[in-house]
């Protein structure tokens, strides 16, 4: 054998514009999905009196977030545990319906499993903040 010979393969094309076109669509879809989370939240920060620019702050946002129910700062360093960060992101949601005068069902329904829906919900619909039933604690 000669090194041609080794050298001798076959290339096989695909279609790559249905692919492409799929991408973009997709793509598409993402952001504005995104862009209505994004609106939602703000929204809700709002009306628990927050300016809602902070929504677009990674970590800030969560920190807020925490403010806006009533716990400290430090569940931001929970929210970093594997595992422990499922149940902390659980007891948010709870502490957030709760703080719209939600029920545990909205929030199991609303904020955990359908979370854009309940946001949305929660920005648009008659949900009004009465605050977290105890006040966030300054350590």
């Amino acid at each position: 054998m000669n090194f041609a010979e080794l050298t001798t393969y076959t290339v096989t094309t695909t279609n790559t514009t249905s692919n492409n076109s799929s991408m973009a669509g997709l793509t598409i879809l993402y952001v504005a999905i995104l862009l209505v989370a994004i609106i939602a939240q703000w929204k809700v920060y709002t009306k628990a009196g927050q300016a809602g620019w902070k929504v677009l702050i990674p970590i800030y946002n969560i920190y807020i977030l925490l403010k806006i129910i009533g716990r400290p700062w430090w569940w931001l360093l929970l929210l970093l545990i594997p595992i422990v960060n499922i149940v902390v992101g659980v007891l948010i949601a709870l502490e957030l319906a709760k703080v719209f005068g939600k029920s545990v069902v909205f929030a199991i329904f609303g904020l955990i499993i359908f979370s854009l829906i309940g946001y949305l919900i929660l920005a648009f619909g008659d949900a009004k903040y009465v605050g977290p039933s105890k006040p966030a604690t300054a350590s």
